[in-house]
C-alpha cells in the first residue's frame, strides 16, 4: 500500500526549520516521522489546532483531491469559522461531501440524534448522515460523494463512550475498504493524556464503545486513529489505511487541559457545555445506566447528578470518602427533560478543586458504591430493546464486572483494583502511537 507522505507546500513551512525538536511537526505519517518543523511555542504563546496550521499553510495538504469531512461546530479555526465554511471559501479546497456524526453538522439534534442528509444552506454542499452508519453505508456514503481523501475534524472529550471516535472508527474502516486518504486535524485532548478505568470487552461492545480501549483513552483523535490503524484495523478491517496522516496540534503537552490551552471551548454536543464537563464526564456518564439522573435538562449536566428518593446522606457518604481533587455539595434541582423531568431531585454537585488530582472514572465508581448502599431505590438501567444484554451500565463499563462488583458490596477501591492490569496492559501498548510527550 502507499504510505508515502502527501505533497504539501515545503516552502512555506521550510523557514521554521530552525526551530528544531523543540517544535512539533507539522503531520505525521504512519512511521510517526515528522515531516516539517511547526512554529516555536514560548511563553505566552497558545496551543494550535491541526486545523488552524492546515488553514495557515493555504489547506496545501489537501490540495488536488476530493475531499470529504467529517466535523461539527466544533470543527472550528482560532476565529471560530468553521473549517468547511472556510475552505469553501478559499476555493483552495475540493470539498466532495460533509458527513455529519452524532448531534449533527451544525449541532443541532440531541442525544442519539442526527440532523439527517440534507443541502447545506451555506455552502451549498450536500451534507451526509453519517450517524449510526456501519461500514457498508459508510462505504455507500463515500462512494455517492466520490471522495479520494477523508478528513476528521471534531473536538473529541476523550471518554470511551463518547461517539465521535467510534464515527471515525467507521470511516476509517471504509476507508480501508475503498483505499482512501485518511487525515485527521488533531485538537487536543481536554482532560489530558492519562488513561484510566476499564477495558471494553469484545461482548459488550456498541456504538459507546465499538472496540477494545479503556473508558479515559488519554489520546488525542489523532493518536487515537494511529492506534486504530496499528492495532484493530487489521484485523477488523482487513487490512492498514492506505495512508495515514495526522497534522498535529502545536503546543500542547499531556498534562495540559483545556482551560489552559488559550482556545476557545465550543460545546461539542448539547450537554457537553464546559470544559469542566468533560473532566467529569469519563466518571459521572456512568449514571446513565442509573435511575438517578445524570443532570441532562440542568446548567450543569454530568455534574449534578441526583434522584427524587436521594437525601443529604449520599453527599455525606462522598465527602467523608475524602476522594483527591474534588468536592461534592448537597445539591437539589429539577430537570426540565429526560429523567425525572419536573420533578425535585436530591443529590450533589461535583466540583473539581484540583485538575491534577482528580480522578473522574475513580470518582464515579465511588459514587455508584455509595448510592447503591444508601437507598434501595436505586437500580440500574434496563433495555428492553436488548434482551441479551439489557443493563446500559455493562455498555458504559464494558463489561457486568463493575456491575455485578457493586451488586456484590464491593468497594471503591476493589472495583478499581480489579482493571489495574488491563489499564496497564493498555497503557503500554498505546505508547508507540503518542504523538506528544
Amino acid at each position: 500500500m502507499n504510505r508515502e507522505v502527501p505533497r504539501f507546500d515545503r516552502r512555506r513551512l521550510l523557514g521554521a526549520a530552525a526551530v528544531g525538536a523543540a517544535a512539533a511537526p507539522f503531520l505525521t505519517g504512519p512511521a510517526g516521522a515528522s515531516v516539517e518543523p511547526a512554529s516555536p511555542v514560548g511563553p505566552g504563546r497558545v496551543v494550535t489546532t491541526g486545523a488552524d496550521r492546515a488553514a495557515a499553510d493555504g489547506w496545501s495538504t489537501l490540495a488536488g483531491e476530493r475531499v470529504g469531512i467529517i466535523t461539527n461546530p466544533t470543527g472550528v479555526l482560532r476565529n471560530l469559522r468553521n473549517i468547511v465554511d472556510e475552505m469553501h471559501e478559499s476555493g483552495a479546497v475540493q470539498i466532495a461531501g460533509v458527513f455529519g456524526p452524532e448531534h449533527g453538522f451544525r449541532g443541532t439534534a440531541q442525544a442519539g440524534g442526527s440532523e439527517g442528509t440534507f443541502v447545506d444552506e451555506r455552502t451549498g454542499l450536500t451534507v451526509y448522515d453519517a450517524y449510526g452508519a456501519n461500514v457498508t453505508k459508510m462505504k455507500e456514503l463515500f462512494t455517492a460523494a466520490d471522495v479520494e481523501t477523508v478528513v476528521f475534524d471534531i473536538q473529541d472529550v476523550g471518554a470511551r463512550f463518547y461517539t465521535y471516535i467510534w464515527t471515525m472508527w467507521t470511516a476509517m474502516q471504509a476507508a480501508v475498504a475503498t483505499d482512501k486518504r485518511f487525515v485527521v486535524l488533531d485538537r487536543p485532548n481536554p482532560v489530558g493524556g492519562t488513561a484510566r478505568g476499564p477495558m471494553m470487552t469484545a461482548a459488550y461492545t456498541s456504538g459507546v464503545g465499538a472496540r477494545e480501549i479503556v473508558q479515559q483513552h488519554g489520546m488525542s483523535v489523532g493518536e487515537l486513529a494511529r492506534y486504530f490503524d496499528g492495532e484493530l484495523l487489521e484485523e477488523h478491517a482487513g487490512g492498514r489505511l492506505a495512508q495515514l496522516d495526522i497534522v498535529q496540534v502545536s503546543g500542547w503537552k499531556r498534562k495540559t487541559l483545556f482551560a489552559d490551552t488559550g482556545l476557545d471551548f465550543v460545546l461539542p454536543s448539547p450537554n457537553m457545555p464546559t470544559s469542566d464537563t468533560a473532566l467529569a464526564y469519563p466518571g459521572t456518564c456512568m449514571f446513565e445506566g442509573t435511575n438517578l439522573s445524570e443532570g441532562r435538562g440542568t446548567t450543569k449536566p454530568f455534574e449534578l447528578i441526583g434522584a427524587p428518593f436521594v437525601d443529604h446522606r449520599w453527599a455525606e457518604a462522598l465527602e467523608a470518602a475524602e476522594l483527591p481533587g474534588v468536592t461534592f455539595r448537597e445539591a437539589y434541582f429539577n430537570p426540565s427533560v429526560n429523567k425525572h423531568a419536573g420533578k425535585v431531585c436530591g443529590g450533589v454537585q461535583v466540583t473539581i478543586q484540583d485538575h491534577d488530582r482528580f480522578d473522574p472514572v475513580r470518582s464515579g465508581v465511588e459514587m455508584l458504591v455509595t448510592a447503591k448502599a444508601l437507598y434501595p431505590e436505586f437500580a440500574w438501567r434496563q433495555d428492553s430493546w436488548d434482551t441479551v444484554r439489557p443493563f446500559w451500565i455493562d455498555k458504559l463499563t464494558g463489561s457486568t464486572r463493575m456491575r455485578t462488583q457493586i451488586d456484590a458490596g464491593a468497594t471503591g477501591d476493589e472495583v478499581e483494583a480489579a482493571w489495574r492490569e488491563e489499564l496497564a496492559a493498555f497503557d503500554a501498548t498505546r505508547r508507540q502511537y503518542l504523538l506528544y510527550r
